[in-house]
């Protein structure tokens, strides 16, 4: 069987409430809660395509930014998404620029300080 290398990621955040609105808020997606001991998780839409999903993830003892993780999202134009990054509580550390025959990227971070890409071919 062939897959994408990534098959699920987490984000860890402190105030789910808010991390959970920022990230609503700038894909456009409800997030859905999943059942987990010990930890609070909400689900990015899942579907059976190519590609992963994820979760946003609260759990003691787990700080959230500054790790060497950085998850990429799809996006139709990553400009439009990085604007809603900043609206969303959030900063844009690096506006859209082009990486060559692979489209373009825009890095944010959401409110707890992590990282994240956006990538789009347009």
């Amino acid at each position: 069987m062939q897959r994408n290398p990534v098959g699920w990621f987490e984000i860890y955040v402190q105030e789910m409430a808010r991390a959970k609105a920022f990230y609503e808020g700038v894909f456009g997606v409800s997030l859905q809660a999943l059942e987990s001991p010990g930890m609070e998780m909400w689900a990015f839409p899942m579907a059976d395509v190519p590609g992963a999903s994820g979760a946003l993830v609260r759990m003691e003892g787990c700080p959230s930014g500054g790790n060497s993780t950085l998850v990429y999202f799809s996006c139709a134009d990553c400009a439009v998404e990085a604007a809603r990054a900043k609206a969303g509580g959030g900063c844009v550390f690096k506006e859209k620029f082009a990486i060559g025959q692979y489209g373009f990227i825009a890095l944010v971070s959401d409110p707890d300080g992590n990282m994240i890409g956006l990538h789009s071919m347009q």
